[in-house]
């Protein structure tokens, strides 16, 4: 494989350390209503789903009905607490910039929500307009399905094979590897956890950093080989 001709870049917990104050939120409505749980354990469990599908895993396992007013809830609180509180993950404006390859967003926020952290931590200037909202864009199927990842290749005119994906969670990383992209795994945000690296390889990661400053020298070395 030569250079990748575009590279994608999750949002939460890859641009900004979004991941831990979600698990913060939804750990503690979780726990008010009856289904006791540790941000940390949330998480490393959940981390890369919307809420809605955690919700519906949870009430699955535990058979707990939960109040749909959780939702609502949680998404309010989640808002105020990222608008007043998210910040950037170490180096990634530096290594942003120094990257002059296509690149965009794939994310399974909504597209509001991305706009305020990016704005927040100003990033929003070096992806707009390619910033894709899973639930908003193509089939509108959140990671771990694949879908979003199909869009922006198409929107590049990109094929799969030469796309490189940078992502923190299992489920984004089997989304890029369901769309026959290449994965480098990121453990560098604040939810990172003992085996996380170990969970992201497992899925599909070809390698795993935990510095963004890590970045352009692993993707030109992977450049050099093909494991697709």
């Amino acid at each position: 494989m030569s250079a990748p001709q575009l590279i994608i870049f999750d949002c939460d917990g890859v641009l900004v350390d979004s991941e831990i104050i979600a698990a913060e939120v939804q750990a503690e409505l979780l726990s008010d209503a009856g289904y006791p749980m540790e941000a940390a354990e949330l998480a490393e469990r959940f981390a890369g789903l919307t809420w809605q599908d955690i919700l519906l895993t949870i009430e699955r396992e535990s058979q707990l009905p939960l109040s749909a007013s959780l939702m609502d809830k949680a998404e309010k609180l989640l808002d105020q607490k990222l608008k007043n509180e998210v910040q950037i993950i170490d180096d990634i404006a530096e290594v942003v910039d120094a990257l002059h390859l296509p690149k965009c967003i794939c994310s399974n926020s909504t597209s509001r929500r991305l706009e305020m952290m990016l704005k927040r931590v100003e990033l929003y200037d070096s992806f707009a307009p390619n910033i894709f909202s899973a639930r908003e864009v193509g089939t509108k199927k959140n990671k771990p399905a694949p879908d979003v990842f199909l869009y922006a290749a198409k929107k590049f005119d990109v094929a799969p094979e030469n796309v490189m994906v940078i992502e923190d969670s299992t489920h984004g990383v089997q989304g890029a590897r369901a769309a026959g992209m290449r994965v480098i795994g990121f453990t560098g945000a604040s939810h990172t956890y003992y085996t996380h690296a170990d969970k992201l390889m497992e899925a599909g990661a070809e390698t795993v950093i935990s510095r963004h400053k890590d970045l352009p020298a692993v993707i030109e070395a992977l450049s050099s080989w093909s494991d697709i």
